[in-house]
């Protein structure tokens, strides 16, 4: 089991011109087959005047499930260069769809794979990538007056503060990686002179940092 993957920073799109055809790439960030499947038909929907709209996606942490269609286009010289392109990148949870307009001049079957794989590679250009990692939650409960120096000197550390929520207390739920959790412990405690103590509540994948 993976505990870290790549995948996109943000939706996004690009467009590249091919010998008057005009290659259109939409990227978004999915994590289920039925989303990117509903991806795809959309753009067919939106796009309806447009010849081709071939797809490629890849989902989970481990990027096991890889998918493609050439809609249309001779067998191998989209989807699959498309597949290719983002298994070169290392990213997973997302879906591209590269709606072609045809411009009256055929590419060849090397042509196509190319353009293809162009416009792809130019779509994830324009989105940039982040890293996902799973944490362990934690949840640890401190007094109004602490909470403000707690949450800034946590966040300078690298501990990922998800959720803060008020009361009487303020509780805060935190995620830092398994192999830092013990020593979670000890800096909390550091931090509020051993007042508090953060209780394992679950796992979960978060955001970490995006890149251009």
């Amino acid at each position: 089991m993976a505990d870290s993957y790549v995948t996109i920073a943000r939706d996004g799109s690009a467009e590249i011109e091919v010998k008057r055809s005009r290659f259109l790439c939409t990227v978004e960030r999915v994590e289920h087959e039925d989303s990117a499947r509903a991806v795809v038909e959309r753009l067919r929907k939106q796009h309806w005047d447009a010849r081709h709209h071939c797809s490629a996606f890849v989902l989970g942490p481990c990027g096991d499930v890889q998918r493609s269609s050439d809609d249309g286009e001779p067998a191998g010289t989209a989807g699959a260069p498309m597949l290719e392109v983002l298994r070169g990148r290392a990213v997973s949870d997302v879906v591209v769809v590269v709606t072609r307009w045809f411009g009256g001049v055929l590419l060849g079957a090397g042509g196509l794979v190319r353009a293809y794989g162009d416009a792809v590679r130019a779509g994830l250009d324009s989105v940039g990538t982040l890293q996902r990692s799973l944490v362990v939650e934690h949840s640890v409960s401190v007094t109004h007056a602490d909470a403000g120096r707690l949450e800034s000197e946590l966040r300078t550390r690298g501990v990922s503060v998800l959720d803060v929520s008020y009361g009487a207390d303020v509780t805060m739920l935190l995620g830092v990686p398994s192999a830092s959790a013990m020593s979670l412990d000890a800096v909390v405690a550091e931090l509020t002179g051993g007042s508090a103590e953060p209780e394992e509540v679950g796992l979960r994948w978060v955001d970490l940092r995006a890149s251009s």
